[in-house]
This record gives C-alpha cells, sequence and structure tokens, in this order.
C-alpha cells in the first residue's frame, strides 16, 4: 500500500510540473524563474454617444464607414415619392434616405398630408425620413411663390426685429406658420416616428428672407427661436435638428458667423453647389465644427463617388435634389455609387421597428 501511494504521488507530481511548463504564465520573478504574463490590449476606441434618437445613433454608428444614399422629393406634394421611385428604376435601389418639404404655394400646402402620410409609409420601410421647410416671408403673405415676392423676397431690419417680438403682426404670422406645421411633425411624434429635421436651410445665403444675416442677432437667432419654440413650447421631441450651410467660399467664416450653438444641433449639414466639389478643405471645416457630431450633404447636384466618400468617410449621407440629380450625374455614375459597398440603400437598412 506504501509503495502504490508513493506510485501515485510521483505521477502527480510529474502531472503537475507537465502542465506548469506548458502553460502561459504571468510575467514575474521568483528568483531564479521567471515567467511570462500577456495582457489584453485596451480598446482606446471613442465609443459614440447614446442619444434617444434610433435614427441619430444609426448615423454616429456609421460615420467614419459608410454613407447613406438619398434624394429629395420636391413638389409638387401630391407625388411625394416620385423621384424616390425614379432612382430605384434607374439603379435597382430604392434610397435609404427619404426627404420631403412642407413648401409654399396653395396646392402643396393643402397637400402637405399626402406628404406626410408618405413619410409614414417610408419610416414603416425602414428610410430615414428628413423634412425640410421653403417657407414665405411671414412680413408677406402665404402662399406664396418661389419669387421676390415670396421665398426669395427680403424682410426689413424692423421687420426682423418684430418676428422675435411678441404681439406683432410678423410674430403672430410667424406663430401661425409654424402652428400648421407642428401639428403634422405631431402627427409623426404620435406614431413615434422620428423627423431629421433641416429648417432655414443654407442660413448663409442671401437669397432666402431668413438667410444670409450673420451674428448673434441673425439668421442663427431665427433658428434658436424656432428650436425652442418647437421643442420647448410645441414637446416636439421627436426631430433631430440639422443645421445647413452652403459650400460658399467663405465658409470658414460662415461656420462661426451663423452658428447657433452645439446644444441647438445634432447635425452639420453642407449644400455642395459651387462647382469646386468635395475638397478637403470642405470636409475637414465641417467636421472641425461639428466637433464630433454626425455631418452630412444637405443638398447637392454632383454627387460624390463612391471613392470620394472612401476618402471623406465621415459624410453620414447624401442629398441630390431631385431633378439636378439627373442633370449631374450620369445614369452609369448613379449605379455605380448606389451599388458601391460603403453606400447603404433600403434594403441595407436595419429598420426602426
Amino acid at each position: 500500500m506504501k509503495k502504490m501511494n508513493l506510485f501515485i504521488l510521483a505521477i502527480a507530481t510529474s502531472v503537475c510540473i507537465t502542465v506548469s511548463c506548458s502553460k502561459s504564465s504571468p510575467t514575474k520573478s521568483t528568483g531564479t524563474q521567471t515567467t511570462t504574463t500577456t495582457t489584453p490590449p485596451v480598446d482606446t476606441t471613442p465609443k459614440p454617444p447614446v442619444t434617444a434618437f434610433k435614427t441619430l445613433n444609426y448615423l454616429y454608428n456609421i460615420s467614419g464607414s459608410k454613407t447613406v444614399a438619398g434624394i429629395h422629393n420636391r413638389e409638387p406634394n401630391a407625388t411625394p415619392a416620385v423621384w424616390t421611385d425614379s432612382i430605384y428604376k434607374t439603379t435597382g435601389k430604392f434610397p435609404g434616405f427619404w426627404s420631403g418639404d412642407f413648401l409654399f404655394e396653395q396646392d402643396n400646402i393643402d397637400n402637405r398630408q399626402i406628404m406626410i402620410n408618405e413619410a409614414i409609409t417610408q419610416w414603416n420601410n425602414g428610410a430615414l425620413v428628413h423634412l425640410m421647410w421653403h417657407a414665405c416671408n411671414p412680413a408677406r403673405s402665404e402662399p406664396c411663390g418661389y419669387d421676390t415676392t415670396g421665398v426669395l423676397s427680403k424682410m426689413t431690419d424692423q421687420q426682423w426685429s418684430d418676428l422675435f417680438t411678441a404681439g406683432t403682426t410678423v410674430n403672430t404670422q410667424w406663430r401661425g406658420m409654424m402652428d400648421e406645421v407642428c401639428s403634422y411633425l405631431q402627427q409623426l411624434k404620435d406614431k413615434n416616428i422620428e423627423v431629421l429635421w433641416r429648417p432655414l436651410h443654407e442660413m448663409n445665403q442671401s437669397s432666402f428672407w431668413w438667410g444670409g444675416r450673420p451674428g448673434p442677432n441673425g439668421t442663427r437667432k431665427l433658428y434658436q427661436y424656432m428650436h425652442d419654440y418647437m421643442t420647448n413650447t410645441k414637446g416636439l421631441t421627436n426631430l433631430v435638428w440639422i443645421w445647413d450651410l452652403q459650400d460658399f467660399s467663405t465658409l470658414s467664416d460662415d461656420v462661426n458667423a451663423y452658428n447657433p450653438g452645439s446644444t441647438y444641433f445634432d447635425i452639420a449639414a453642407l449644400d455642395v453647389y459651387d462647382g469646386s466639389g468635395y475638397t478637403a478643405a470642405k470636409y475637414n471645416t465641417m467636421v472641425t465644427v461639428a466637433a464630433g457630431k454626425p455631418i452630412a450633404i444637405g443638398e447637392c447636384e454632383v454627387l460624390p463617388t463612391a471613392a470620394q466618400l472612401l476618402a471623406q468617410p465621415k459624410w453620414t449621407f447624401f442629398m441630390s435634389w431631385s431633378e439636378l440629380t439627373y442633370a449631374g450625374n450620369t445614369t452609369a455614375q448613379l449605379k455605380a455609387l448606389y451599388t458601391a459597398p460603403n453606400v447603404i440603400t433600403l434594403d441595407k437598412m436595419p429598420g426602426w421597428k
């Protein structure tokens, strides 16, 4: 029995020594014996913030790698998916981003509900829903035209001041116009639909009655006023706010002169129309001013190529302008872009259910 015990002890000792020698061990100095430790690397990659919006979280997550494809559906509001459908006929792919407009002429105002119904359909299909508003000048009248008596008209400095002053004719008119738009946005909120909301687009564009007024009392003040009214007074917490500029040569100054402040926007967008294209200077300016928030191509005629998007990967979506899409890009170019692996079309969207 004693011999058997000694035999078992010898085997156990041998096994213990064998296991110890073959195992990867921590690096320690123990007299004459040294063992090795392998410490897993620490992931220092910044994690995207988690917001209250599924859509915004999605854009944060794809920033730096992929871009959602989109096209605007301009008037008439009676056919609010005509350009989206056109892209499908051209490329075999539906855009992952749908866009509509509250508009300004009487027939389009009358058909706002048709446009909103399409927004609901697009959301249920899994698309990003984007809305904008070519608004009439509240110092004049609504409905109006896209001309110098309507959307492209001017305000005097006194009228601009009255715009923010409760009880004035201009302020009362503006609140009434906003209230009507808010009633449609409320419908979307009631259905838990998030809206990428881009009001007062091209703030540095002086052609529009709201644009071209730099500084704290200018266009950015109106943007702040709209934000506070729609968010705090009307309770529209389903809006992802897009601050949008056009790519004028003054862009590096405009991003400061028209900046409403980081608490007033969720996405910084640039409309690319000036002919010089998607330059590194424009891209870097937007990345810098966004300070970690998503950036996007708010409007364009000539689309970026897939290669340009790989070189400028923080553009989270692009939106070409309706008929200009076909004026500035060939069918072959559209097909190549919409089928590129770094471009997201509707079939690649995650859905919002």
